[in-house]
């Protein structure tokens, strides 16, 4: 099963709004709908008994009937993961702040593709087939909205096509970070290109000038640029070697400090999905191990001595020299260290560190 991303024609842009704000019509009736069948009987409504309350809805707000069953199903899904009683409000108003993006999420059989448009209902929408949909069988999808206000359509397809394995024979450990983005134990340093610091003084005078369409563009070439830079540099790394063991890096934690800015910027949980799912595809090993201590401790004597660089006092310091007479670059020692962990995991078959 893979995924689908295809650019709609801008021309239906009102159109699909005007689709997207009944679906969040229905979203916000069966949300309320559901929180006070729980405070009236204490419990919650399950998909099917939401289908009896949204009986005719279709044809009332000019919707799918699957469309409608896939939005009470996401509803109760998303209930149930962030385990709230009431979701958020979705916002149709193009003025409010709070606006929600467009999205109208169908199952297979609402829609067809023929001759470059997809058919939803009696709608139908020219779009770019850069992937030739016509020889995919698609399973569900969903029409979405992006910050620009451009439309796609995502759809989830078989993939029949085999994986191509990797052809490389090597492993290598790595050590994520700020200055550069990932260094390998091999010497092979992925960069940090800071793409929200290129554009952050363009951002500031879009910002200033109150021109919402410009800074949602920045913002969006800021994406675009981050993951089309993690992308190949996962790529590159998944077809070059047969291990790759990265250490548990928490952005999630690093993000509550003064370093928020150049975390989020740099993109490591990205970074590391991408990876993850590659390696799967390419049927190269994966591993994830703690980074305790890797930066610290020597990669040739595996001790940690009195000149090892200690917490953010040293962090100034790139290259020790050990007691045993070994010369470490801080980042390239720490995956070093990673690649012995990875490997003793493997030994032991120890499937958590």
């Amino acid at each position: 099963m893979k995924t689908l991303k295809l650019r709609i024609k801008d021309k239906h842009s009102k159109v699909l709004e005007q689709l997207a704000s009944e679906v969040n019509f229905v979203w916000n009736y069966v949300n309320d709908l559901s929180f006070r069948h729980l405070k009236r009987k204490g419990e919650f409504l399950s998909a099917y008994d939401i289908a009896k309350y949204t009986k005719g809805t279709s044809k009332e707000c000019n919707l799918h009937s699957q469309t409608i069953q896939a939005v009470t199903e996401e509803l109760v899904i998303r209930r149930k993961q962030f385990k709230k009683s009431k979701l958020k409000w979705r916002v149709s108003n193009r003025k409010s702040a709070k606006k929600s993006l467009g999205w109208i999420p169908f199952k297979k059989v609402a829609v067809k593709y023929a001759d470059g448009y997809i058919h939803y209902g009696k709608h139908q929408f020219k779009l770019w087939d850069s992937y030739g949909i016509g020889s995919y069988k698609v399973k569900s999808g969903s029409f979405v909205e992006d910050s620009r206000g451009h439309w796609y359509v995502c759809l989830t397809v078989e993939d029949h096509a085999k994986p191509v394995e990797s052809k490389g024979t090597t492993s290598i450990g790595i050590d994520l970070g700020l200055k550069d983005l990932a260094t390998c134990s091999d010497g092979y340093v992925v960069t940090n290109p800071k793409h929200y610091r290129k554009y952050e003084q363009k951002l500031g005078i879009a910002q200033r000038a109150k021109n919402k369409k410009r800074v949602r563009a920045l913002h969006a070439k800021i994406k675009n640029c981050r993951k089309d830079h993690l992308h190949k540099e996962s790529s590159k790394l998944v077809k070059q070697h047969a291990m790759i063991v990265v250490g548990n890096l928490s952005a999630a934690k690093l993000v509550k400090t003064k370093m928020a800015k150049s975390v989020l910027d740099a993109g490591f949980s990205a970074f590391k999905t991408m990876l993850r799912y590659k390696c799967e595809n390419a049927k190269v090993l994966f591993e994830e191990v703690s980074e305790r201590f890797t930066t610290q401790i020597c990669s040739s004597c595996g001790e940690i001595t009195a000149s090892s660089p200690k917490g953010r006092i040293d962090l100034r310091i790139r290259v020790w020299e050990c007691e045993c007479g070994a010369v470490n670059q801080r980042d390239c020692n720490a995956a070093k260290n990673i690649l012995a962990l990875g490997h003793k995991r493997l030994a032991v078959g120890i499937p958590v560190l």
